[in-house]
Formats: C-alpha cells, sequence, structure tokens
C-alpha cells in the first residue's frame, strides 16, 4: 500500500490497495491509520458495485444515519449525489459543512465514490479544523472552548428551506420535514475521541447560534470564524476522477461542492460512517 500526502499533511493518495476485495485486519488498520493522520484520503481507480461499497463501508465503521435525501432503491444506505446538465438549482453540498452536524452524534466519516465526473470543474474543497484552530491565539483558543454552538438542519432541509433551494427542479430527491428546525447543542472545539487532537468544528451550513450570546453577536462571532477557517492555508483542494473514492473525517473537517461543469452530468455514491457525540 503506497500513500503519498499532500502539503501539510492535510489530504493523501493511497495506492496498491483493492476496495472491491475484502480486506485484511492489516489493511484496514493502514488505511484508518492513514485517514486519522491526513484526514482526508482518496483511493484512485476502484471499480466498486454498490455491495462492495457498502462492504467498504462496513469495514470502516457501522453505517451512519442519512437523514432528508432519497437513498437509491435496495440499498438505504447509499445516496445517489446527482446533477443533470440542465440543472439551474443550488449546488447540493456547496456551503461550507460538516456532513450531518445537527445530529446528536454526527457521522466519524463520509465516504463517496465517483461514477461520473465531468470534464471541468466539481472538485471538492476541504477545511483543516485543526489547524484553524491551532493558529489561534490563545486567548481566542480559551473563549472558544468554554462555548457552544446551536446547530439545526433547518436551512436546506425544513419544507420551506427545501423549497427557497429549488428541491422540486432537483435530480436528486430531498425529504423536507419540519424535524429540521430541531436544535442540537455542540462543542466549538471538538476534540478528537482518537487522535486527541482539538479542532475548530463549526460550519455555514448547519451552525446557527452560539449559546449563551445574542443573535447579534453570536452571528459576529461565526463570521469570523467562517473567514479564517476558509483562510487558503487550511484548505485542500480535491480534484475527481471517475471510479474515485474518497473519505474524510467529519470530526475535524468540513467541506464544499463547487460548481463550474454547467451543462455536464456529475454522479457520485455517498455514503457515511456512524459516530459519537462530540465533547
Amino acid at each position: 500500500m503506497n500513500i503519498t500526502p499532500h502539503e501539510n499533511d492535510f489530504g493523501a493518495a493511497i495506492e496498491g490497495v483493492d476496495l472491491s476485495q475484502a480486506l485484511s485486519a492489516e489493511e484496514i488498520q493502514q488505511i484508518r491509520r492513514a485517514w486519522l493522520q491526513h484526514r482526508v484520503v482518496y483511493f484512485p481507480d476502484q471499480q466498486m458495485t454498490h455491495e462492495q461499497l457498502e462492504m467498504f463501508s462496513q469495514a470502516m465503521g457501522p453505517f451512519g444515519d442519512d437523514p432528508y435525501v432519497q437513498a437509491i432503491d435496495g440499498h438505504a444506505h447509499i445516496v445517489e449525489v446527482r446533477r443533470e446538465p440542465e440543472e439551474d438549482v443550488p449546488l447540493f453540498g456547496g456551503t461550507w459543512h460538516s456532513d450531518w452536524s445537527f445530529q446528536q452524534t454526527p457521522p466519524n466519516a463520509t465516504i463517496l465514490h465517483a461514477k461520473i465526473i465531468p470534464p471541468v470543474g466539481g472538485d471538492t474543497h476541504y477545511c483543516d479544523g485543526v489547524r484553524a484552530f491551532a493558529s489561534l491565539d490563545t486567548a481566542t483558543q480559551q473563549r472558544l472552548q468554554d462555548l457552544s454552538a446551536i446547530h439545526s438542519a433547518r436551512k436546506p432541509y425544513s419544507p420551506e428551506g427545501v423549497k427557497a433551494g429549488g428541491g422540486d427542479r432537483r435530480s436528486m430527491t430531498l425529504l423536507p420535514s419540519d424535524a429540521a428546525h430541531n436544535t442540537q447543542r455542540h462543542p466549538m472545539v471538538r476534540t478528537h475521541p482518537e487522535t486527541g487532537e482539538r479542532a475548530l468544528w463549526v460550519n455555514p451550513l448547519y451552525t446557527i447560534g452560539v449559546d449563551g450570546l445574542s443573535e447579534a453577536e453570536g452571528e459576529a462571532l461565526l463570521s469570523e470564524l467562517f473567514e479564517h477557517m476558509k483562510n487558503p492555508e487550511f484548505i485542500y483542494c480535491h480534484r475527481w476522477r471517475p471510479n474515485m473514492l474518497g473519505m474524510w473525517d467529519n470530526r475535524c473537517v468540513m467541506h464544499s461542492a463547487q460548481g463550474g461543469y454547467a451543462g455536464h452530468r456529475r454522479v457520485l455514491h455517498r455514503l457515511t460512517v456512524a459516530g459519537s457525540a462530540p465533547y
């Protein structure tokens, strides 16, 4: 197995392993070590059926709970991320986010398998929450460690949110619900349960306020943090290829799907790995 890290050790290519076959315990350990170290890993040239994709996902951990998006028929844990050439609605996943951060136990990992990739655009950008936190001054770090943020799915998945986002014109089927208005409190600085690293863990899509601060104060603080997190020094820009599989650590990474491929189809298959309550 060959592992090639990217700049700042954030992101790595893994080659020399066939994910369509059952992995040995040693291979699983190697992949997990690389994933924990580099936070975003990808495997080029992996032709996989739905069943093989599910088998790999379960080697990484139990399936996560994926609400608000229709799964593939017969495969309750695979979501097809699809955009047709003529679609004119906002990109699915285009706003910076950590997957399902509004859940009590958000997923540890997201797995994405590329099926149809446009000749231009369609990249995914990733933000390293560990380095984003480490770069803050000590006083700011201490202040944030005492704060909790409020997360909710209301913006994209409430009935009014889906309507505003052109949900009826999407090739993907969204499942709006009033449950999207529910809120969940999580620490703004998350401690990674496996590495012990601390990460700045808020995101523009699902983080809607700061516990104990007024709406205006919370918005001001979050806006400042979001701008900080989008500093190019914390970002890895990933270019997809057909049959490439990517996996990232949702406990310390946020991501954003990029456009730039109008007139082209883009299809990927997505699963999540179950997680634990942030602390």
